[in-house]
């Protein structure tokens, strides 16, 4: 046993001289052998001769000498990079001899080791080199390497493969674990880390903009992420950049956004996609860190889109609203925050729902008393008719203008009140063919896409009957042409209008001239051939005539309402006529009477002389036909002073509205039976928010009358709950 430890002492001292570079000629093949055959020999005696365990102790104190006269010594004398670089040398010396004697120690490591649970034989060197060396230096070298770190962070030079394999060294004394590097490392690093970024982001936030801080933390990030890439452990850099992130982006957030002349609503307004781009890039990154943006964004648009509201107001008061201008200028706003989200925040839901709250607020403003929902479909009703009345319009634009429309729309609480002023307008439209059929039904098309079919079915009805029309006057027209009574020197077109669909008008007993009142009864005549099921219900109002006026100077052509016209046609038996014997003789009611003659005699065109001749009509004037009329156009269109109709709109949309709370109230106790009086009002006020606000003073109200008609009933334990009767 003694010789063999001679072998192996000798063989050490050989190993060590040669790994030290001392002046050694390698090991003979005759040498490796015979030290591998004496620890075989050693090992596969019979006990008591079997020196097993005294090999294994033996290979534990190369190691633990080793460690302790060699290589402790040598790293003792070294500081600063030099510190780094001994310890880095040792270590790989130290790999070197393991590898070496296990290779010679093979047997006892594949035997004597596993049967007896001890350690291998690399865990034993190992250890010792941890336990002699590593515990005695790694606070020295930990301070080293943060020291170089920092200079690197500071813009010097180092070496940054020394740095990894002297990291390595601290993962690989964890023994298979991460403790070692994790506690006598990482954690002084990232609190160094931290203490570093908090003084970067002060000194910064003071002395650059927004967009110049955003790219020096985008600097900072980068490079973090490329020390870990070269020499820092993976595991480090989710905390490594979650430390930069916060000190650098989320603490700073709102100083950052809110800076006077380069925040996030400078950037806005100035068109910084880069940076707008880069913000969005740094933010996102963070949990949660797109909220501070989106809500700067949200303050942004809402600020623009009340500007634009102030402008039409201010506007306003010198005039009337100028709702084209207006909702292009909104549509304009709209364009370009959304090419912003789609482009610089990625579609981000974050900002396509700031977007929408934005527009929510301004867009539901009163501009000048009228609602938005009222300026929005005469800016449609506009479009419209200019569409309508210019053929050569571009259809791409048109499509755009509709798809804006449609998008403003959806921001809208009050759809309903929309739906109602649009029926209106495009009712005025249809009758007086200022429309293109093709354009009115893709606008229908895109609403009912976005708003369900009940939105448009009386739109759509009100396009189907102007359809149907024509069949008609085709009808119409064979008719008359096979009746021999047929009327003279008039032509006559009927729009036979379905009740559902179409407004509510007012209807008076009008009495007609007598060519007119044939061409009704003609009509009725050959409509009773078609249906026998369907009263005709005469809307005067609506009607249009033309009428040559016969004067000294010229015949002319005049286009008036039908009340203008029975007026008009009055003076063809009589030359002077009292208002007192118009209003008897056409049975008009007084407004509309006041309307029609005030437009014949005080406005622009005075077909009929009035005494007195003031700017008033009162019930003792008298009026005469102005033969004397004259004017260079050959045909003119007499303007009827419009009626406003807005209050009444509002009427029926609220009227409408106590209807549909009813019957959402209704829906949702048959299918629940027994509901508090919180929940009941909050689904109903869920299940009607896509069409209109409800207020909920009036579903209070609505359920108060429920209750009276026997719909409801209060819970007689809980007054506060109600129940459906069935």
């Amino acid at each position: 046993m003694e010789e063999g430890f001679k072998v192996i002492d000798a063989a050490v001292t050989k190993l060590k001289r040669i790994l030290e570079g001392e002046p050694e000629p390698p090991f003979s093949t005759h040498e490796y052998m015979e030290l591998y055959t004496t620890v075989y020999n050693m090992c596969t005696q019979k006990p008591p001769n079997d020196s097993s365990e005294q090999l294994y102790k033996k290979y534990g104190g190369i190691f633990e000498d080793y460690a302790t006269h060699t290589v402790s010594p040598s790293i003792m004398e070294k500081h600063d990079e030099y510190l780094l670089r001994e310890l880095s040398r040792r270590w790989n010396i130290n790999n070197t001899m393991i590898r070496w004697l296990s290779h010679n120690f093979f047997y006892l490591d594949r035997y004597y080791t596993p049967r007896n649970n001890r350690d291998s034989l690399t865990v034993v060197a190992k250890t010792c080199f941890r336990d002699h060396v590593y515990e005695n230096f790694h606070f020295n070298v930990k301070q080293v390497i943060i020291a170089l770190i920092h200079k690197e962070r500071e813009g010097q030079q180092i070496d940054r493969a020394l740095l990894k394999n002297v990291l390595e060294l601290f993962v690989e004394n964890g023994m298979g674990g991460m403790e070692r590097y994790e506690h006598d490392f990482e954690d002084f690093f990232l609190t160094e880390t931290k203490s570093y970024y908090s003084r970067r982001s002060s000194r910064w936030i003071q002395e650059y903009s927004c967009p110049e801080y955003m790219i020096k933390s985008e600097e900072a990030l980068k490079k973090e992420k490329e020390r870990v890439a070269h020499y820092l452990h993976s595991d480090t850099e989710p905390k490594l950049v979650e430390i930069v992130q916060t000190h650098l982006l989320v603490l700073v957030a709102k100083q950052l956004l809110e800076q006077e002349n380069s925040g996030c609503s400078a950037l806005l307004r100035d068109d910084k996609t880069d940076d707008l781009s880069r913000m969005y890039r740094l933010y996102h990154a963070i949990p949660k860190g797109l909220e501070l943006v989106a809500e700067a964004f949200r303050l942004h648009v809402t600020s623009e889109g009340n500007a634009l509201i102030k402008q039409a107001e201010d506007a306003a008061t010198s005039g009337s609203v100028e709702e084209q201008v207006l909702i292009r200028k909104i549509i304009e706003l709209h364009d370009k925050y959304m090419a912003y989200v789609t482009e610089c925040f990625q579609n981000h839901t974050l900002f396509h729902k700031a977007l929408k709250e934005a527009f929510e607020i301004f867009c539901n403003k009163k501009v000048a008393g009228s609602s938005s929902a009222e300026l929005l479909a005469t800016f449609c009703d506009n479009f419209l008719k200019k569409a309508g009345n210019d053929k050569s319009s571009d259809d791409s634009t048109i499509e755009s203008t509709i798809d804006n429309v449609v998008k403003l729309l959806d921001y809208i609480s009050d759809k309903d009140l929309f739906a109602e002023f649009y029926r209106k307008k495009q009712a005025r439209r249809l009758l007086f063919g200022k429309f293109d059929d093709n354009h009115e039904r893709n606008i229908l098309s895109k609403l009912k896409g976005q708003f369900g079919g009940q939105f448009t079915s009386k739109m759509e009805g009100m396009l189907t009957d102007m359809q149907l029309t024509k069949d008609h006057q085709t009808g119409f027209e064979e008719h008359i042409n096979r009746n021999t009574s047929k009327p003279k020197g008039v032509d006559f077109t009927v729009t036979v209008l379905t009740t559902g669909f179409w407004p509510s008008y007012k209807t008076a007993d009008l009495n007609l001239p007598l060519e007119m009142v044939s061409c009704i009864e003609n009509f009725k005549a050959y409509y009773e051939t078609k249906t026998k099921h369907r009263r005709l219900m005469w809307i005067y109002s609506l009607g249009t005539c033309h009428l040559n006026g016969r004067f000294d100077s010229k015949p002319i052509e005049l286009i008036v309402s039908t009340y203008q016209a029975a007026v008009l046609c009055a003076f063809n038996n009589s030359e002077r006529l009292t208002y007192q014997e118009l209003i008897e003789q056409l049975n008009l009611s007084h407004e509309d009477l006041v309307r029609v003659l005030h437009s014949l005699s005080c406005a622009k065109y005075k077909f009929l002389n009035k005494e007195p001749a003031s700017k008033t009509i009162s019930k003792t004037d008298s009026f005469e036909f102005n033969s004397k009329f004259t004017d260079k156009m050959r045909r003119i269109k007499v303007p009827l002073p419009p009626v406003d109709d807005r209050k009444k709109v509002v009427e029926d949309v609220d009227k409408d509205r106590r209807f549909a709370i009813d019957a959402s109230l209704v829906r949702i106790m048959k299918s629940r039976k027994v509901l508090p009086h919180q929940q009941l009002v909050s689904e109903c006020v869920e299940q009607l928010s896509r069409m209109f606000k409800p207020d909920i003073k009036m579903i209070k109200k609505r359920i108060e009358d429920l209750i009276s008609r026997d719909y409801l009933e209060r819970d007689t334990e809980n007054p506060n709950t109600f129940k459906y009767v069935a």
